[in-house]
């Protein structure tokens, strides 16, 4: 057992992928997994992911739609192509969580323990311990700990944490079956279909495989399995009727059935000391389409950066109170402003009141609209979040930004790249410390250099001076070059947190104004009390 190691609590998505993340930063981590390591295969247990939140993870069979469907009654209100970099990932969790493990298997930082619950935590100044009741109780050492075990999570419970919010939210009747629909792989959000009040998502899966829901009465009765039977009969009756072909008897194999509840939960502190929450043990969502598992794996992308320059800290002098608190400045209110985004919208969706005086156009047609932003991870009901006001960002007088098309803090676009070795790929490979890098990309917008060997342009121009700069940084940091990046100029450089936000865009003669950069990442100057591993 290693004392530096960092805790994880809990071995769902966010738990593994933070592991890996942490393992690609070349930090030790031991996963306490409270199951016997078998995630339960359920074909109605799904989850969809934003593509820049896909990038960083292990390949996973996932369906990845052509499409977007909109349609009220019998009316096509909407139809949305959508290209393979812009379209969700859709996969079974089970899935996601084995590719986890198979990638954690590869890496020599990571180990995974089954079978142990944590029941007790002690912190002191240079460490965190945890006790595991099974097997055989066992004390656990470690740096830091992130409790990632769930809506009930024992680590938010023995640390003390409030987890207020709303239960019940929403509820959908979900049923998982194998059948071929009229819209070749595209998903559907229908609303009142056949004229009868209601609303129905059809999304595909790998495999042939769709998952259905039916919304329901937040507080109504159970859903007997005669009812769900009911429910999709009707519903492929309905559809297939609208393509003209015959309505009774649509063929169908039925794999899984559940009922799907909506919480609204918030943790009021995300970070006790050395110990932190991440994924649903910090935050509870998923009404109107929201992304609970895309939300805990953006969570491991955010804090494993930090937590790796904290704990290589005791080298370099980086880890400091500041960017470790930034953790939950940056996500708690990401999430927090989700959550008021999802409720001030919720009762105007749901019930319809008062929409058409707050958006144009309103009526049902925004209500559709705005289900469609939160599906597909668009604006802000769904879109990736952007750290406007980050404690990691550059002070004003310190750096003079140029204008790109991202803003600082938002997430960066995923154009095509090229490193000092000639390497190339998109820019979204290199985050998450993938590359040679680690806690900051320097992309460098270099007109004309995607058609020569790099041994050609490493040394010519401002090539040189830059490296050198980039070398010589307070972190970890990898240099790469871009043919162009909306709305930037020629010779501009980019400076990327490894989660893919941008710190800010600058010319690339101020190499100064770049180390600055460097230094508000790293939490500052590294002043404010660090934290020893």
């Amino acid at each position: 057992m290693s004392d530096s190691a960092v805790l994880v609590v809990g071995a769902g998505p966010t738990g593994l992928a933070l592991a890996l993340a942490l393992a690609r930063h070349a930090v030790p981590s031991i996963v306490l997994d409270a199951t016997d390591g078998a995630p339960p295969r359920r074909a109605t247990r799904s989850c969809v992911l934003r593509p820049d939140t896909a990038a960083w993870l292990p390949t996973v069979d996932g369906a990845r739609w052509p499409g977007w469907r909109i349609q009220r009654r019998r009316q096509l209100v909407r139809h949305l192509p959508l290209e393979p970099g812009d379209s969700p990932v859709h996969l079974e969790q089970h899935a996601l969580e084995r590719a986890l493990r198979d990638a954690l298997g590869r890496e020599t930082h990571a180990t995974i323990v089954s079978g142990g619950h944590v029941d007790h935590l002690e912190q002191d100044a240079d460490g965190i311990t945890a006790h595991t009741r099974e097997p055989n109780g066992a004390w656990w050492r470690g740096s830091f700990l992130v409790g990632c075990d769930g809506a009930r999570s024992t680590v938010r419970k023995l640390l003390g944490v409030r987890f207020a919010g709303r239960t019940a939210v929403e509820r959908h009747a979900v049923a998982a079956l194998r059948t071929r629909l009229p819209w070749e792989g595209e998903a559907l959000l229908h609303r009142d279909p056949g004229g009868e009040p209601g609303e129905v998502t059809a999304r595909p899966l790998p495999g042939g495989v769709w998952r259905l829901d039916w919304l329901l009465p937040p507080r109504g009765e159970l859903v007997t399995p005669e009812e769900l039977l009911d429910r999709i009969h009707d519903t492929l009756a309905v559809w297939c009727a609208e393509e003209g072909e015959p309505a009774e008897g649509h063929p169908y194999e039925l794999l899984d059935t559940g009922v799907h509840i909506s919480h609204q939960r918030l943790a009021r502190h995300w970070r006790v000391e050395r110990a932190f929450l991440a994924g649903d043990a910090a935050h509870l969502e998923g009404a109107l389409g929201v992304s609970s598992v895309d939300e805990g794996l953006r969570d491991a992308a955010n804090l494993a950066w930090k937590l790796a320059l904290a704990w290589h800290g005791g080298h370099r002098g980086t880890a400091t109170e500041t960017l470790l608190d930034s953790y939950e400045t940056e996500r708690r209110g990401a999430v927090g402003a989700r959550l008021r985004a999802v409720d001030q919208v919720l009762p105007l969706v749901r019930r319809g009141g008062g929409l058409r005086t707050l958006l144009p156009g309103g009526g049902a047609r925004a209500h559709l609209e705005l289900l469609a932003d939160c599906h597909l991870g668009r604006g802000p009901l769904g879109g990736p979040p952007r750290y406007a006001r980050s404690p990691l960002a550059p002070a004003r007088e310190t750096v003079v930004p140029v204008p790109v098309a991202t803003t600082p803090g938002s997430t960066v676009a995923d154009v095509p790249v090229t490193s000092l070795s000639g390497e190339r790929g998109r820019l979204r490979g290199w985050l998450g410390g993938a590359g040679d890098g680690g806690e900051l990309l320097v992309v460098l917008v270099a007109p004309g250099t995607g058609v020569w060997d790099s041994r050609h342009w490493r040394s010519a121009g401002m090539m040189p001076e830059l490296a050198a700069t980039v070398r010589g940084l307070p972190l970890r940091a990898e240099l790469l070059v871009a043919e162009s990046y909306p709305g930037a100029a020629a010779h501009t450089v980019l400076a990327i947190r490894p989660d893919g936000h941008l710190v800010a865009a600058l010319p690339a003669a101020r190499t100064g104004q770049l180390r600055a950069c460097a230094e508000a990442v790293s939490g500052g100057a590294g002043d404010r009390g660090q934290l020893a591993s």
